[in-house]
């Protein structure tokens, strides 16, 4: 009987394979539709701890001060995140439309980001797993399409590009906090080697 254990299934295309782990620096790719599997990276773990708590400090900077001013007609007005995410708040009927909207782009990110933080800091300290772990990982995992901040900072592009002709738009600090926290999360996702870390919550 084949032992499980020794085998790694693509999560895109779901073909099944042998675990041969590439070394540090190089990754193993599936063969049918070039997902990568296993990427192993030296000091990955604390780059991605690092990134993780720059995530945190981003967003929670990026609610509080303005995301961006519109200027017509000598009136002016300032916007966060926030107010953008609960702009149909004043409707009951749209309210879970509105926390819905500030879950994805504020509330799950830096709940990913934390979740993160709470799985990877004892394995880059060669520590046993927290309580809960594997639960943690799992969660953060099944947030990740779910979390889009990208998808926020798309739309947002795409209304100041209509917006720019009725308006004179200007961006508060809180955009470029955005467009810094969009960049890390990406670059959180390439380093993270999702194998590496199932297999040391396993030990």
């Amino acid at each position: 009987m084949t032992d499980l254990s020794s085998l790694i299934a693509c999560p895109r295309c779901d073909a099944v394979y042998s675990v041969e782990e590439p070394a540090v620096g190089e990754r193993a790719v599936c063969a049918r539709c070039h997902t990568v599997l296993i990427a192993p990276r030296k000091r990955a773990g604390k780059q991605i701890i690092a990134i993780a708590l720059a995530i945190v400090v981003l967003v929670i900077a990026a609610t509080i001060f303005p995301f961006l001013s519109i200027r017509a007609a000598g009136v002016s007005h300032k916007s966060s995140i926030l107010d953008a995410a609960l702009a149909f708040s004043d409707s009951p009927l749209l309210v879970v439309l509105s926390l819905t909207v500030a879950a994805v782009i504020v509330f799950f990110p830096v709940l990913r980001a934390m979740l993160v933080i709470y799985v990877l800091t004892p394995l880059v300290f060669d520590r046993p797993p927290y309580p809960g772990a594997v639960r943690a990982f799992r969660l953060s995992e099944a947030l990740r399409p779910w979390s889009m901040a990208e998808i926020f900072a798309i739309g947002c592009a795409v209304a100041l590009v209509k917006v720019a002709d009725l308006a004179q738009v200007a961006f508060g600090p809180a955009f470029w906090m955005f467009a810094a926290l969009v960049v890390l999360m990406v670059i959180q996702d390439s380093f993270m080697c999702r194998y590496s870390v199932w297999k040391s919550l396993e030990r």
